[in-house]
């Protein structure tokens, strides 16, 4: 399987992450790159550099007020006196209005939802080349290829139109599938992340182009809270074009793969001629977040489901964390995917 990433993704060092009122160490570290990558070689995934697309398909989906804040940001904030190494906003509108601040804090809280997505020098260009890594991997799909892998780091499925936010900054998953949709495919993104995409979904939810289904933990008593129920199944032209598929904590392999059945006939059911999927491996049993309880042979079994659907499949790296399984767990879903075709 081909596979896509840009070293300049390294550049993204996030310190810190706050938690329960706790400033702790982020999460989201460098070294998954290092992790992920080896668990992909694994799987026999062979490595190539994105090109440069520019930011036509980027802008397509992120407003260029959004953009130019995220080109910045970082050295407006560096000027305010005393102020940290990293933005993180300290004050965020109860609801965002017609109003928009000319100040670096203000901005900042405009743009990011929470703070769990600081953004320090490295940030844009990380992000740049991440979202740079989907484009190509999409371009790969275009141009024939059955399956694709792209380690985008940082990730991007809680990142809107014009808000950062859970460690993302570029949708990267949506930003592919809008570049298959523009080559005239017929994409659907299943995100399997046990956070819900709710990116993705606020980017899609008035649209009936793209289908977009997310299966992760049930968000009533888990992050991202305010999205991903499953009464939300989209808005005007676009309702009946989401799909939320909440678990109880702790669900393990045999119910998720029932729940991934009905993912993927609604997947079917929309005539999708490409499949993204939103690779977020942390609904392993392992992972730090403790979300879902999925083992290494449910992550084979998640993959053997996705060949299943028969057509073109892109897996674009989201979420999944620092632990010992980490590598294996990507081995498996993708050797499972393939072994299955």
């Amino acid at each position: 399987m081909k596979a896509v990433f840009d070293t300049r993704q390294w550049r993204h060092d996030p310190q810190h992450f706050m938690a329960n009122g706790a400033v702790l160490p982020n999460p989201e570290q460098p070294r998954r790159i290092e992790v992920l990558r080896a668990g992909a070689e694994a799987a026999g995934c062979v490595f190539a550099a994105p090109g440069d697309a520019g930011l036509g398909p980027i802008a397509a989906l992120h407003s260029p007020e959004y953009l130019t804040f995220l080109q910045t940001i970082h050295a407006r904030w560096r000027r305010i006196p005393g102020a940290g190494a990293e933005v993180i906003p300290n004050i965020h509108p109860g609801a965002r209005t017609d109003g928009y601040p000319k100040s670096a804090v203000g901005q900042a809280g405009y743009h990011q939802a929470d703070t769990a997505c600081p953004i320090a020098e490295g940030t844009w260009e990380a992000a740049y080349w991440s979202a740079q890594s989907a484009i190509t991997g999409a371009d790969l799909i275009i141009q024939g290829e059955r399956s694709a892998y792209v380690l985008s780091r940082p990730p991007g499925h809680h990142a809107f139109g014009d808000l950062a936010g859970g460690f993302c900054f570029l949708n990267n998953s949506a930003i592919a599938a809008e570049r298959l949709r523009a080559a005239g495919l017929r994409p659907a993104i299943l995100d399997i992340d046990v956070h819900h995409g709710n990116g993705t979904q606020g980017i899609f939810y008035e649209r009936d182009d793209v289908l977009t289904v997310s299966i992760h933990a049930d968000p009533a008593r888990f992050y991202p809270f305010f999205w991903g129920h499953a009464q939300e199944r989209g808005a005007g032209r676009g309702l009946g074009y989401n799909l939320n598929l909440p678990l109880a904590r702790g669900t393990g392999d045999d119910d998720y793969l029932d729940t991934l059945s009905v993912a993927l006939r609604q997947v079917a059911s929309f005539g999708s001629r490409v499949l993204v999927v939103a690779l977020g491996l942390d609904a392993s049993i392992d992972d730090p977040f403790q979300g879902l309880a999925i083992t290494q042979d449910g992550f084979a079994r998640i993959g053997a489901a996705l060949a299943g659907t028969r057509v073109p499949v892109l897996f674009v790296q989201e979420g999944g964390y620092l632990c010992d399984s980490l590598g294996d767990t990507l081995t498996r879903v993708l050797t499972g995917f393939q072994e299955a075709l």
